[in-house]
């Protein structure tokens, strides 16, 4: 679960780097703004909340 997590959470870093650097939307290119990129979206942010947990871990990320 913790490597799933960080790989969708590196797949929203990226996503609004092109956003913020380039002002395009991978996700949406990828799947045209359908109830698919949505739920993209929706499965980074429940990663994205996973991930707070590797900031309280003693031993970090854990396979």
């Amino acid at each position: 679960m913790d490597t799933l997590a960080m790989i969708l959470s590196i797949i929203g870093c990226l996503n609004w780097g092109l956003v913020g650097i380039f002002q395009f939307d991978l996700v949406a290119w990828l799947f045209g703004g359908s109830l698919l990129s949505r739920l993209v979206y929706t499965l980074v942010g429940l990663a994205g909340l996973w991930s707070i947990s590797f900031l309280f871990r003693r031993n970090g990320v854990k396979e």
